[in-house]
């Protein structure tokens, strides 16, 4: 282990991409691994190696990295790469997975002699190809010398939650979070489509709450993809919002808490989807507002 571990990201999506890249610049030795290979090609140009398999990413790595779908897939990949993951090697595994499958990603880091650390990620598109990253990280204490300069390359600061990963507290304050932006991107949504209805102006609303308690950069700027037709590329899909807004509800069933916001959030996503708007911005969650 050094200072300037040699990392594999599994999955170059909107995030895990710029994560890539933004690790390159901070000097460390990359590999990305991606299953369309053809998404993880541009990444060659930032000098990261892009691999066909996960096992050939993983092969000889400090550190992985997966920024996946759904704790599913990444407990999918990370068997593929099985054969190729030497004991000692730290796992940062950052897909937004909800609680129920932390414990069974610890269990197969411990399987392997993988050091776990249960650490989402807060941002979008912007900030991760900023490096602007908050990292939600719960982990021991012994591999954070070789994980540290990896949550630095991506994020601009790093939560630490625990010491065991396993307990899954990162994600758990992942999905809190989580349940507020989708909240609120749920109600842009409407508060533009009930404009639309009534015939107002949605630039009365804004003057309205201008400067006041009510007024959120992020409301603006949700509601600024919508108005100006620029919900491609996405920040966050409305797919991915579809899945992490459900993972909300099933966390807050497994602690007896009833979450109807976060429910109707996810039927919102559904509708977009449905329609034609899952690989867009969540902010077109708007359209489900309309038959």
């Amino acid at each position: 282990m050094t200072d300037k571990p040699t990392v594999s990201v599994l999955g170059t999506g909107i995030m895990g991409a710029a994560m890539a890249r933004n690790l390159a610049r901070a000097g460390l030795g990359v590999r990305a691994w991606n299953r369309t290979r053809d998404k993880a090609e541009p990444l060659a140009a930032d000098g990261i190696r892009v691999t066909g398999t996960p096992a050939e990413a993983v092969e000889g790595a400090d550190a992985v990295l997966t920024m996946l779908y759904d704790g599913n897939t990444v407990l999918d990949v990370m068997r593929e790469a099985a054969p190729a993951l030497h004991p000692g090697a730290v796992w940062a595994q950052c897909t937004t997975a909800g609680i129920e499958l932390v414990a069974d990603l610890a269990a197969f880091a411990r399987e392997h002699g993988l050091v776990f650390y249960d650490a989402p990620v807060l941002g979008t598109r912007q900030p991760a190809e900023a490096g602007q990253l908050t990292v939600l990280a719960a982990g021991p204490e012994e591999g954070r010398e070789t994980v540290t300069p990896v949550f630095d390359a991506v994020g601009a600061k790093t939560v630490w939650t625990g010491e065991d990963g396993a307990a899954g507290s990162a994600s758990r304050l992942k999905l809190v979070a989580n349940s507020w932006v989708l909240a609120v991107t749920a109600a842009t949504g409407e508060v533009l489509a009930l404009s639309k209805g009534l015939g107002v102006d949605p630039r009365s609303f804004f003057d309205l709450i201008d400067g006041g308690p009510l007024d959120m950069g992020y409301l603006r700027a949700k509601s600024a993809l919508v108005l100006d037709e620029k919900l491609t590329p996405a920040s966050f899909a409305v797919a991915t919002a579809e899945k992490d807004a459900r993972l909300i509800v099933q966390a807050g069933e497994r602690g007896g808490v009833r979450l109807d916001v976060a429910e109707a959030a996810a039927e919102r996503f559904a509708r977009a989807a449905a329609q034609g708007h899952a690989d867009e911005d969540m902010a077109a969650a708007y359209f489900a507002s309309f038959d």
